[in-house]
């Protein structure tokens, strides 16, 4: 994408360059030039100033800035300029906005106010694609195809009659006949039932108490992923028939605080994956999250690099607090990326806005200007990329765990429903939990999508995978029963596809397959943290009466805040390793009850995490029960540190990163260093330290 012989770590960001005067564009290629920025995503948002009216187009201002950036060596990511339309277009077609559930309709003035199902917008957006793709599909600056920009950020869920007019087709498509609609939705309760897939309703706004019918409410997010998906491919297949030979991507948005499309879908029709990843201030928990969805973003990528789009220098402006980065986190988080396969960093935006909604938030180039520490970082993160580069990084990919952390986008939308047992339930934050749970186990998980292939790990876990299909049940069984380990967590498996709950006790996925693996069935769920005076606000653990002696004090002690399994043990060889102990278990009937069981099936094993638990009692289980072996030629035995391996044909290379505050020692590292940033190397061979927000990274 970048050079003649594809070398080269992508390094840039979004820029802007209509908001400025010309004068200042040639100040902006010097900046890059000297930052050693690479790519620039552009016209992201420029419609507009593309096309100002109805007839006239203006491409003269996007001539001159891409030819003027590809002189200097800096190639473009184009975008389709979809993500705002002009004015005119909503004064013209006000039927292309989309509506919120009262009815009201989204107006324009933001991003991505038009509905996706609209036919009037989609007209004049793939009229505007087929522009671009004759004006620049054999520009040699131009190097990739930016569709859209975070599709879904303002219309993910359309309520337009556009919308409904698409829902029934959807519907119908899905179904076939009404009566196969009505048995998934189950709509023989409250009187739903329909006639024909002319009476099919969208989930509008019926009242302030009023709960939606869970099945209908699940099929309207899947339709909305899939109408937005349908338009990106549109988009793309538009400027495919003109510009064939250009790889398209578009900026996925997948961060533990958001995932809102199907992203295993949209994987399969990009050419390479991009994320827009914006950090969190979690204290401890910020190079934790980036890992976790970093992990994501690798699966998506079946493994392969992956492009970093967006990220930020420093502050945000969209939070109700927005903390700047400390010294070293922009290189440090950026280098992070990296360490989890990224060949990309880019950040929003290349120079900081001087009016409009984002005008406060990072850029490469701040406010103050190119002498500041900001502007400093960016260029010395230039030359670190380009280090990383020469020393071969690109195109190596992210060595694989033993063990998968398994993620079901529709499990994370069923478990926003208002129809189940505790409103608490994040399937998202629980897989976030698992994966920090592992990090202080000293060990690293992958995170995979539940639709994928996950047969080649020794273990999977699923936490708050809420929804098992009878086909993805077997698929466990199969796995468990080849001599892998399942590990099911308190709220798995408990409805199917259609969000009907399974019967016959729970967890009851696959008409009880999924019990008969755990060897155990509940009866209810206990669900805490009622607030209500006198009642108890957590439950304890104590040891299992079938738990080695080494093991016993594993989770003795635990606690449980949330969520509680009333189980009977139904398997003959089923161990109990925790039970639920003390005053407060007792009174609420659960004295002496299963909490954590062991169960052979097959050549292998299932396990059942019967409650919720925090991090720290989740690396306690890990640590006495599911301890992987060590990943690599160097165990991450600090558990300070994260540390992954990119590997290609020829080398491997360490990265190194501490994940707390304070510096961290290192011993016996193997191999050449390539980076120490905010590192020393000790007088020892193999020794280091590395600063707090320090990487380190040798090459084998």
């Amino acid at each position: 994408m970048l050079t003649e012989n594809g070398r080269g770590i992508a390094f840039g960001g979004d820029y802007n360059p209509d908001q400025w005067s010309e004068e200042t564009w040639d100040d902006d290629v010097r900046l890059m030039k000297k930052a050693g920025v690479n790519t620039v995503a552009l016209a992201i948002f420029s419609w507009d100033r593309i096309q100002p009216q109805e007839n006239r187009w203006d491409f003269g201002w996007l001539d001159r800035i891409i030819d003027k950036l590809g002189k200097a060596g800096i190639a473009t990511d184009l975008a389709s300029a979809t993500a705002t339309a002009p004015l005119w277009l909503y004064e013209k077609h006000p039927e292309v906005l989309p509506c919120d559930k009262f009815g009201h309709p989204v107006n324009a003035g933001s991003r991505q106010s038009w509905s996706p199902t609209s036919p009037v917008f989609k007209e004049y957006a793939l009229t505007l694609c087929r522009k671009l793709a004759e004006r620049y599909g054999a520009n040699p600056y131009v190097t990739a195809w930016h569709m859209g920009n975070e599709y879904g950020w303002n219309n993910r869920n359309d309520y337009s009659d556009n919308a409904l007019n698409a829902f029934r087709l959807w519907c119908e498509r899905k179904y076939g006949t009404i009566g196969a609609l009505n048995q998934a939705w189950g709509t023989t309760f409250w009187g739903q039932e329909m006639n024909s897939f002319d009476e099919v309703l969208i989930p509008r706004f019926m009242g302030a108490d009023s709960m939606v019918n869970p099945g209908q409410k699940l099929d309207f997010e899947r339709f909305g992923n899939d109408m937005l998906l349908d338009f990106y491919k549109a988009e793309r297949d538009a400027i495919t028939e003109i510009c064939p030979d250009k790889p398209f991507t578009t900026n996925f948005m997948v961060s533990t605080d958001q995932c809102c499309m199907d992203y295993a879908d949209w994987a399969n029709e990009v050419n390479f994956v991009s994320n827009d990843h914006y950090f969190h201030e979690g204290g401890e928990m910020h190079l934790d999250e980036l890992a976790c969805s970093d992990a994501l973003m690798d699966s998506f990528a079946l493994g392969k690099p992956w492009y970093v789009m967006e990220h930020s220098t420093s502050a945000v402006q969209w939070k109700p607090l927005n903390m700047r980065k400390r010294k070293g986190e922009t290189v440090r988080d950026s280098l992070a990326h990296v360490a989890m396969g990224a060949d990309a960093i880019n950040f929003f935006q290349w120079r900081a806005s001087a009016f409009g909604a984002e005008s406060f938030h990072s850029a490469m180039v701040p406010h103050a200007g190119e002498d500041t520490k900001l502007f400093r970082q960016v260029c010395e993160l230039g030359e670190t990329l380009q280090t990383l580069a020469d020393a071969g990084v690109q195109g190596s990919e992210l060595e694989r765990s033993d063990t998968a952390i398994l993620f079901s986008a529709e499990s994370e939308w069923a478990t926003r429903s208002q129809t189940l047992p505790s409103m608490k339930l994040n399937h998202w934050h629980d897989v976030r939990d698992w994966y920090r749970a592992f990090l202080d186990a000293g060990t690293r998980a992958d995170i995979m999508p539940l639709k994928y292939d996950w047969s080649d790990y020794k273990t999977v876990v699923l936490p708050t995978v809420l929804m098992l299909s009878a086909v993805d049940t077997w698929r466990l069984a199969d796995f468990a029963a080849a001599g892998g380990r399942v590990v099911v967590g308190y709220a798995t498996g408990l409805i199917d596809e259609n969000f009907h709950t399974w019967l016959g006790g729970y967890p009851g996925a696959g008409n009880g397959l999924l019990r008969d693996m755990l060897g155990i069935r509940g009866e209810e769920f206990n669900i805490l943290g009622s607030g209500v005076e006198g009642e108890p606000e957590a439950i304890r653990l104590g040891a299992g009466g079938e738990v080695a002696l080494e093991d016993a004090a594993a989770l003795n002690g635990a606690t449980t805040r949330l969520w509680q399994n009333d189980v009977t043990v139904t398997g003959d060889r089923t161990q109990v390793l925790a039970m639920y102990a003390g005053e407060e278990a007792d009174e609420w009937e659960l004295d002496g009850m299963a909490a954590v069981t062991r169960n052979p099936y097959g050549a292998g094993e299932a396990y059942f995490v019967g409650c919720d638990l925090d991090v720290a009692d989740l690396t306690k289980l890990i640590r006495t029960y599911l301890a992987a072996p060590a990943q690599s030629q160097q165990s991450q035995a600090n558990t300070d540190v994260l540390h992954t391996v990119r590997k290609s044909a020829d080398a491997a290379f360490d990265f190194y990163l501490p994940r707390g505050k304070k510096e961290v020692e290192l011993q016996g590292v193997e191999g050449e260093p390539v980076v120490l940033f905010q590192t020393e190397r000790g007088e020892e061979n193999g020794s280091y330290t590395v600063r707090r927000n320090g990487v380190l990274v040798v090459r084998r």
